[in-house]
């Protein structure tokens, strides 16, 4: 869904985490970084994903890569998804989907036969100058680190 494509610059982005801390795409300037979007602390398929990551945190850095969440939760539900999962990375609270809307990964969803605006689950792979290297709209969410891994050897 999202309108930006690999090997496109991403666009400005702030946002508090959930130590109530302004991060900002100003914070991975010369970093690669993986910036993950998704639903809902703590549901299934959100809570494979994030924890398939935090598995391969280590692989993850080895290759030089910072990690970074963006949910329209709060700063206080992303204190318990880290603590009840033991996540080492931050995850942005996007209460008003601003950083979620630059990045073209809100809008209509069907679920159940139902139609509603929510978060369409996309991870972005991004270089040092901020460049885009891969995006993942179709998350395996199990093995989604092995899917990134995969990608960025």
């Amino acid at each position: 869904m999202t309108h930006l494509k690999e090997g496109d610059f991403i666009p400005p982005f702030s946002g508090k985490n959930e130590l109530g801390e302004i991060m900002s795409a100003d914070d991975f300037k010369g970093k690669k970084f993986i910036l993950f979007f998704y639903p809902k602390d703590d549901t299934p398929g959100c809570t494979a994903a994030a924890c398939s990551l935090r598995d391969s945190y280590d692989n993850l850095k080895a290759k030089g890569y910072e990690l970074l969440g963006v949910s329209p939760d709060s700063e206080k539900k992303h204190q318990g998804f880290i603590k009840k999962y033991g996540f080492p990375f931050h995850l942005i609270s996007d209460t008003n989907q601003a950083v979620m809307n630059a990045f073209g990964v809100w809008g209509p969803k069907k679920f159940m036969g139902r139609e509603f605006d929510g978060v369409h689950r996309t991870t972005f792979v991004i270089d040092e100058a901020g460049k885009i290297e891969k995006i993942f709209t179709k998350v395996r969410t199990k093995d989604h680190s092995a899917q990134i891994l995969e990608a960025i050897s």
